[in-house]
């Protein structure tokens, strides 16, 4: 094969592997700009709504438990086409659904093919790329990833100011119509990316290495020509051989135990890797970044033209450290952006702790607005805010004077505890209304999965308890730009180090026979501590605030940073076999402690 023609193949494969990380990068961001007009327009209450929203996690975690086994039995290939047609599929059922159970499975079919997609298209890239750009390749994968949720943001901007328009015109109907059809269209939106990503996978070739294991030689070898020259895929196709040889004759010597220090140790630092990988608190920092734009001292439109700032913040520096990664290095990028996160995180929570300094506890307060019926409404107006400021001293009532301020309640019906959002005195929001039957889960099986240790029919007789309502003083507008500025600073440290690097660490560190198995583990660990993050993310805001919440990330980070820094080994430029036997203690790491 001509070079022109391997470049042109490579090229290929690469995009239809980054279209995967689009169709991931959609799926995380597109519920966000969605749920506003599905909200108004659906009729679903708050838990119906909840569950819309949490479907995609469920769907991507059953997937992602058995995405190793599926890519073993049916092949890479066959699972990326597999999670392509789900994908396509999930789209039309979510933007023609009329009720809850169309809803649910369609965001569940979403989830099933971004968990699929999460592990199937990295263990693709990295078995198919040569050693000298399997970084840069399996990288385009979060580049594109980014691209999605940039995209999905730029979707609500668009719709957000197409209805604003529409609301001018002053007819209910007419803005509940367009509303309706805002949020569908907006899934709509989604489908060509899915369907080119499903037709480009017919055009690829199996992974070799895949082939090989199936005992399929020659098409391995083949695999390997349509993207290597022929000299270079003789020789990776006789490292192969000989891997697979020498794994053989140790099973048939030891039983080749998969306690082995070959598997074990790469094993523990790819999970312990993900783990921490969002344990920096990125998602939750992504999730609720509006709110915590709007709580550092910027309005309300500041802080979504501050998140679209931010998404593509997050595109751009990936894209840096997507031509980096192959030539600096996995480790180099690793440490150099974890030190950056670990640096913005601090600084981000100091900020928030100077003003946190100054809130002041309402909790007797708002425990005289409940209800005989154990329900609230919160209308967070000035109005409210002088009242609440009424049972003050002298010395906290100046704290407030000519500011507006937030209030945060944390509330708890039995076991299950609840958190608001974060109210701001000088927005015209509508009210917050907390009912029992609003804020509890509505069976078992949701309760289980919301807290397994509360229980539901309890919960069901209890009365509303106030357990914390705070009020602080909002901060001025310049040190909401300057935290602004430091959550770009954070974005752009993740994005060209962990944000770009963990893909590449997940695909290349787990041995050929645990690899995709290993990878489903890892991934699924990686979602549990995000999901884990997202649950106890606002209610520890409202009962610590967001500067023990930054902390705590910070804290996490520089475990990740020392991880990075002492055990990780450098695998830039090396084949995957090669890694392999680095783990078996065959080769020494070069300026890297033994893992061991």
């Amino acid at each position: 094969m001509s070079d022109a023609r391997l470049r042109r193949y490579n090229r290929f494969l690469l995009l239809v592997a980054g279209l995967g990380g689009l169709l991931y990068g959609v799926d995380v961001g597109i519920i966000a700009s969605a749920l506003p007009y599905l909200q108004a327009t659906s009729g679903l209450n708050a838990e119906q709504l909840s569950v819309v929203v949490a479907a995609v996690l469920l769907g991507g975690t059953i997937s992602t438990l058995f995405a190793g086994w599926l890519a073993d039995w049916m092949g890479r290939r066959g699972l990326m086409i597999a999670s392509g047609a789900i994908f396509v599929i999930s789209v039309p059922m979510i933007a023609l659904a009329h009720g809850y159970g169309p809803l649910v499975l369609g965001r569940l079919c979403q989830g099933v093919s971004a968990g699929l997609i999460g592990v199937v298209v990295p263990l693709y890239l990295a078995e198919c790329l040569p050693a000298a750009t399997r970084g840069r390749g399996t990288a385009t994968f979060q580049w594109l990833l980014t691209l999605g949720i940039v995209a999905a943001a730029g979707a609500g901007m668009y719709f957000s100011l197409r209805v604003a328009d529409v609301a001018k015109l002053g007819d209910p109907k007419l803005l509940f119509a367009f509303k309706d059809q805002a949020w569908r269209s907006i899934f709509w939106v989604s489908l060509p990316p899915g369907v080119l990503y499903l037709l480009g996978g017919f055009g690829i070739s199996e992974s070799p290495r895949w082939l090989y294991k199936k005992g399929r030689r020659e098409s391995a070898e083949a695999a390997l020509r349509r993207s290597r020259t022929p000299e270079a895929a003789q020789i990776e196709m006789a490292e192969i051989e000989a891997a697979a040889a020498a794994d053989g004759a140790r099973r048939g010597q030891r039983g080749d135990s998969l306690l082995q220090r070959k598997y074990v140790i790469p094993f523990l630092l790819t999970c312990v890797v993900l783990s921490l990988n969002t344990a920096t608190g990125v998602n939750s920092i992504i999730g609720y970044n509006t709110n915590i734009l709007i709580q550092s001292g910027l309005s309300d439109v500041q802080a979504h033209w501050g998140y679209i700032l931010f998404t593509l913040v997050n595109f751009l520096t990936t894209a840096v450290g997507m031509m980096l990664v192959d030539k600096r290095g996995r480790k180099f990028l690793l440490t150099l952006g974890t030190a950056g996160v670990v640096l913005s995180l601090a600084w981000t929570g100091i900020l928030f702790l100077r003003n946190e300094r100054q809130t002041v506890s309402v909790v007797a307060a708002v425990r005289q607005m409940v209800t005989p019926r154990q329900g609230l409404q919160l209308q967070f107006t000035p109005a409210l805010e002088k009242q609440l400021l009424a049972g003050m001293t002298l010395a906290q009532a100046r704290r407030f004077a000519g500011r507006p301020a937030s209030l945060s309640v944390i509330y708890a019906y039995g076991g299950f505890q609840f958190a608001t959002p974060v109210l701001r005195s000088d927005s015209a929001s509508k009210p917050v209304v907390i009912t029992r039957q609003d804020s509890l889960p509505a069976n078992g099986v949701v309760a289980f999965f919301s807290d397994p240790f509360s229980n539901l029919g309890q919960a069901r007789q209890a009365p509303l308890v106030i357990r914390q309502a705070t009020l602080t003083p909002l901060p001025p507008e310049s040190n909401g730009w300057i935290a602004a500025l430091s959550l770009f600073f954070f974005m752009a440290c993740f994005a060209i180090g962990p944000g770009c690097v963990v893909w590449v660490v997940l695909s290349e560190m787990m041995p050929t026979r645990i690899r995709s198995q290993g990878m489903s583990i890892a991934l699924l660990l990686n979602e549990a501590v995000s999901t884990t993050l997202a649950a106890v993310f606002l209610p520890m805001v409202g009962e610590y605030g967001y500067s023990t919440v930054f902390f705590m990330f910070a804290g996490f980070t520089v475990i990740y940073f020392l991880v990075a820094w002492l055990w990780l080994p450098e695998t830039k430029g090396k084949r995957l076999e090669e890694i392999e036997e680095f783990f078996q203690g065959h080769k020494p790491a070069e300026g890297v402690k033994s893992p061991a």
